[in-house]
């Protein structure tokens, strides 16, 4: 662990359409002054740059809304930007998600020279009823047709795929699999479809598929995605050796980052203090066992889990004093859980209870 490391998030707010499960913020406008948008941005990270001089960027993630929609040009200028307030190595991952239904002749060519080096596709499925059915304006014509304009583009690549939406079935979902597979798409995240309260889907009573479905379609998939050399390194994420993504794994470990834009935010260590940041700009110190909770919610997600030495280096709390030791040998007994020297992760059936795992361990 390198205390010195910083992801940097660009968020960008804007789509084309609101998808009917979403429930993250987006907007749904056309006529948006984009170029004052950036510099905005740019001022944010120059605002960052005053108080975290010395950081060695090792990622920078363009998520939203549809960051696809940012002109390659503005692209480079944010990239810029970062490369004169802390320099972008040759290693740092740089990646931008990206809708099939914004694809154009050159996009994904003039964004690899713009300076992305990783692109996460949001495909979502290759079936074209589901498609519909998710609110996606692409089919999986135009879908096929990104991916393969990614792979000759990108060395690095991710696809989203979302499953156990309502009444599908095994031999529909493994077909899919099997043909992105085929593809030799690096990264795979895939998503279980659930009902969020603030979406079209909750408001029209939309029920996903029961959970003991859902729950077999999940194992199966590791089990076919391991025959196809996709290792499973976090719950919903897939990915042939060397292809785990940095910049989420940041996220998970605890790790410090920024976020740039409305609705972004960022966590950071400060002094030897703690810090949940939200924009614009607002810094809220938490405690070391707040911190403590965030690295167990966020940890036990991985599958490799919790390292108790990294987990005392980030929060400077013993680990065993930081959970509920009984619920967790409660969990081991019913092999849920599994505990080494060093770890502490879930089981392959232990990550169909991970919520529950999370608080009762917290508790």
């Amino acid at each position: 662990m390198n205390n010195n490391e910083l992801s940097i998030y660009i968020h960008w707010p804007f789509c084309k359409s609101k998808c009917p499960y979403c429930d993250f913020f987006s907007r749904v406008k056309k006529n948006i002054d984009q170029d004052e948008i950036i510099k905005g941005y740019l001022q944010q990270l120059e605002i960052y740059a005053d108080k975290l001089k010395n950081r060695n960027i090792i990622s920078v993630f363009f998520g939203g809304g549809t960051p696809s929609l940012i002109s390659p040009k503005n692209i480079e200028l944010i990239l810029q930007k970062i490369d004169k307030l802390w320099s972008l190595t040759p290693s740092c991952e740089i990646s931008l998600e990206a809708n099939p239904n914004t694809q154009t002749p050159t996009l994904f060519a003039d964004l690899s020279l713009a300076g992305i080096n990783r692109l996460s596709l949001g495909v979502q499925s290759l079936d074209d009823k589901q498609l519909k059915f998710l609110g996606r304006t692409h089919n999986s014509k135009q879908a096929l047709s990104a991916i393969d304009d990614v792979l000759k583009n990108f060395k690095n690549h991710s696809i989203d795929l979302i499953y156990a939406l309502p009444e599908q079935e095994l031999e529909n979902w493994l077909s899919q699999l099997s043909k992105i597979s085929s593809l030799g798409m690096k990264h795979i995240s895939l998503y279980q479809l659930t009902i969020e309260e603030n979406t079209l889907f909750y408001q029209k009573g939309i029920k996903a598929l029961d959970e003991e479905k859902a729950a077999q379609l999940y194992l199966i998939t590791e089990d076919f995605l391991n025959s196809q050399k996709y290792h499973k390194y976090e719950v919903s994420n897939y990915a042939k050796t060397n292809f785990e993504s940095i910049h989420n794994q940041t996220y998970w470990k605890g790790l410090d980052y920024i976020g740039i834009g409305e609705t972004a935010h960022g966590r950071l260590k400060l002094d030897n203090k703690f810090y949940a940041i939200t924009n614009p700009l607002q810094f809220e110190e938490i405690s070391a066992s707040e911190k403590a909770e965030e690295l167990i919610i966020m940890g036990l997600r991985l599958k490799e889990g919790i390292n108790k030495s990294i987990f005392k280096q980030i929060c400077g709390l013993n680990f065993d004093n930081s959970i509920n030791q009984s619920f967790k040998n409660d969990m081991i007994e019913q092999k849920l859980l599994v505990e080494t020297s060093t770890n502490l992760k879930a089981t392959k059936q232990g990550f169909l209870l991970l919520n529950y795992l999370i608080e009762g361990l917290c508790n």
